[in-house]
């Protein structure tokens, strides 16, 4: 070692001691003798040596080189800010297994990919509090473990950093919570035990208990009922149990008091990962001391994970994340995993390596008024990737494939209206579990894909459709600015995959929200467009699930929205048909998803229906109140305590039942027989203009069916139907 690199390393040393004695004490054994290391064969057989580099910056590296100019094999990197991470790299990135030091004394040792936190390790803070588990993309997420400073301690389910799903967590009292977590905080059904032996078993929300439950004493007295901070929404009973103890002095209201005893810890916060880090290998300088590396062997390699979480491949067939509180949707979930040996697992995976190379693209922060040259429809970005991997790509074990990123940067700011967190974004789509392929291909042709989270859908699309998409995006931006409340489509992306080979096959895809993307049952969904003609289900009744979706002359409901919410969904309908109008748009259809609530009746003898999270439907033919199917099953039905209520989103409204003369009918006679539901709805399929194939169509239709009961329709005349039929089945309730 050189004395200009080991006076660096003196001066390096002196800076961690003032940071934190616990720093020194990790810092101990950095610079200790490094073993030569395997250098990958996806290396392309590049001779690798040993080198000790200085940058202007005043980084330092010592480890293994490749002549591409970037570490590959084992290295140790100091930041001139006192971090350091020492462990394996490729193609010069933090890469495998190592460990990574903050100044502060803190140290994280286990797997890396593509310079994210991201596997299974070990994390040690500055104040010794100890997380062992999963990690993906600098966060707690999956299966883990975390003893805290204090003495506290949970083990379970995590989710972006927070408790999420099933845990269980022990504090340094005695004092015990079991059961479910949402963003670091109880919540949903759990039970915790204080040190004396009461205990609360029940519903939770935001940390207290909320809805129905039981607080136990050691004796067995208890007190039931429903419970909330707020006195107004709380109503218990008491239940004395054989015993000399008297607890008639006891109040309930006490129960939130003593909660303040069950105070989650909080983890110190981390910033400066190495994703955080720029590298800039071309502009070093320093001295290279070339050293014979002995490359592995196939079997050695074989067994070495890869992930797309981290511009791989593996993971996808790993099984259901934990925490991801998807357990309230039907155990029938929708669609066919795209594994390995689905004719489409490696589209998917080149889709998934494009989307995370492009969200991932680091891009200064655009504000919302958009340049007219970001709308060009030549904006678009090729990039390709290669199976080795390039400068800006990583290698992977897919086929060599070209990405089109369309209008990045006016997508990038549609995410951010929409208010995308861009990691979020990446581990719905990119993450540890396959994506979805719905059963069967749509009316167009084309096929539909679902994040595992079920949050975002993405289609693929003809090349007609993409110029549809590309022409009003301009139009379509503005509007969804304008009104937040807007019911059309939300589109995240614009994408093209185009595969090697003699087909250089291209795929288009779009990203759009789920509108259906909601912790409860959609027990009934319709896709509605205002025309009669084919607009019926063909399946028979025995075939019809919660999954179907039913046309118009299925509908037998009329909806009724409450005064403020039908005001607004009139006015918003109004606007989004103008701008659709404007677009030369037609064949849109507004999707309804309804969630049964309860069943109410003019006859009090009527059966009432509940329908439960899980879809288990529960009757009392006796009038009386319900039955639930479980202790918190009113609490988890009543659509208050649900997402936040915005148009078209967790809307509470009552459907009425209806009955046709006659087939044809479009709209039925109300019967005043009513539902209490809540409702899903939006406008989509909205990238279908009024070309010459549907003027022919219009034409040739026409004369064997009246054309006011065809789709195909100019714009005007179907925004028209369309509107004056959705009026027709949403009412004002009265």
């Amino acid at each position: 070692m050189s004395k200009e690199l080991a006076g660096i390393l003196k001066s390096w040393e002196v800076k961690v001691k003032k940071s934190q004695a616990s720093a020194k004490k990790r810092a101990v054994g950095i610079f200790t003798t490094m073993s030569v290391a395997h250098v990958d064969e996806e290396g392309g057989g590049t001779e690798a040596f040993h080198v000790e580099k200085i940058f202007s910056n005043g980084d330092i590296y010592m480890g293994q080189w490749v002549a591409e100019n970037w570490p590959h094999g084992d290295g140790k990197y100091l930041w001139s800010d006192g971090c350091m991470y020492f462990g394996e790299w490729c193609k010069g990135k933090v890469n495998g297994k190592g460990k990574f030091s903050w100044p502060s004394g803190a140290t994280y040792e286990g797997e890396f990919k593509n310079c994210y936190i991201d596997g299974e390790g070990t994390f040690i803070g500055s104040l010794n509090c100890t997380y062992k588990g999963c990690w993906v993309m600098n966060r707690k997420h999956g299966k883990g473990s975390m003893s805290y400073a204090n003495g506290d301690h949970y083990e379970g389910d995590w989710r972006k950093g927070f408790h999420d799903g099933e845990g269980t967590y022990q504090w340094n009292s005695g004092h015990r919570y079991i059961g479910q977590w949402k963003k670091g905080k109880m919540n949903g059904s759990g039970i915790l035990i204080w040190a004396n032996g009461n205990r609360f078993d029940g519903s939770w929300e935001c940390g207290l208990p909320k809805g129905s439950g039981s607080f136990k004493f050691e004796d067995g007295s208890l007190f039931t009922g429903v419970w909330g901070k707020d006195q107004k929404e709380q109503h218990v009973k008491f239940y004395p149990f054989n015993s000399t103890v008297s607890h008639d002095d006891w109040d309930p209201n006490r129960l939130f008091f003593e909660m303040s005893e069950c105070v989650v810890y909080e983890v110190e916060s981390l910033s400066g990962f190495p994703s955080h880090k720029i590298f800039s290998w071309s502009n070093s300088e320093g001295k290279h001391k070339k050293q014979p590396v002995r490359k592995n062997s196939k079997n050695e390699n074989h067994d070495r994970r890869q992930s797309i979480d981290a511009m791989g491949l593996d993971g996808l067939e790993n099984g259901h994340i934990q925490g991801l509180g998807v357990s309230q949707q039907p155990t029938e979930r929708q669609g066919v995993t795209v594994s390995k040996g689905h004719k489409n697992y490696e589209l998917m995976l080149n889709l998934q390596l494009g989307i995370r190379h492009s969200v991932g693209r680091p891009t200064p922060t655009k504000p919302l008024d958009l340049k007219p040259t970001a709308f060009d429809t030549k904006e678009k970005l090729w990039t390709r990737f290669p199976p080795e991997g390039s400068k800006h790509t990583p290698p992977h074990q897919s086929c060599d494939f070209k990405f089109k990123d369309y209008c990045p940067s006016v997508f990038r700011t549609l995410r951010n209206l929409f208010n995308v967190d861009p990691v979020d974004y990446m581990l719905s789509i990119c993450g540890n579990e396959a994506l979805r392929e719905l059963s069967s291909p749509g009316k167009s042709g084309s096929f539909f894909y679902m994040t595992s989270d079920d949050k975002y859908m993405i289609k693929t699309m003809k090349k007609a459709e993409v110029k549809v998409l590309r022409r009003m995006l301009p139009a379509y931006f503005e509007h969804v600015k304008s009104f937040e409340n807007t019911l059309i489509t939300k589109f995240f992306g614009l994408h093209c995959v185009k595969l090697s080979g003699s087909s250089q096959r291209k795929v288009r895809f779009v990203v759009m929200g789920n509108l259906f993307c909601t912790g409860v049952p959609i027990n009934r969904r319709f896709d509605l467009k205002g025309s009669s003609h084919g607009r019926i289900t063909d399946k028979p009744e025995s075939k019809i699930d919660a999954y179907t979706t039913l046309k118009d002359l299925d509908l037998n409901y009329i909806f009724r929205l409450q005064k403020d919410w039908f005001q607004e969904f009139c006015r918003q309908v109004i606007r989004d048909c103008d701008f659709l109008e404007r677009e030369r748009i037609m064949d849109y259809s507004l999707l309804v998803g309804i969630t049964i609530y309860k069943f109410m009746s003019r006859n009090p003898k009527v059966t009432i229906i509940l329908v439960s999270l899980t879809g288990n439907i529960e009757t009392d033919s006796s009038g009386s109140s319900p039955r639930a199917s479980s202790v918190d099953a009113d609490a988890s039905l009543d659509p208050i305590r649900w997402a936040p209520v915005r148009l078209g989103v967790n809307m509470p409204a009552r459907v009425e039942l209806t009955v046709r003369s006659h087939e044809t009918q479009l709209v039925g006679e109300p019967t005043q027989e009513f539902y209490d539901v809540v409702l899903f709805f939006g406008i989509i399929d909205i990238l279908q203009d009024y070309d010459i194939s549907k003027k022919l169509e219009h034409a040739y239709k026409s004369f064997q069916y009246d054309p006011t009961s065809i789709s195909a329709v100019d714009p005007i005349q179907y925004s028209k139907r369309f509107r004056d039929f959705i009026f027709s089945v949403f009412k004002e309730d009265g």
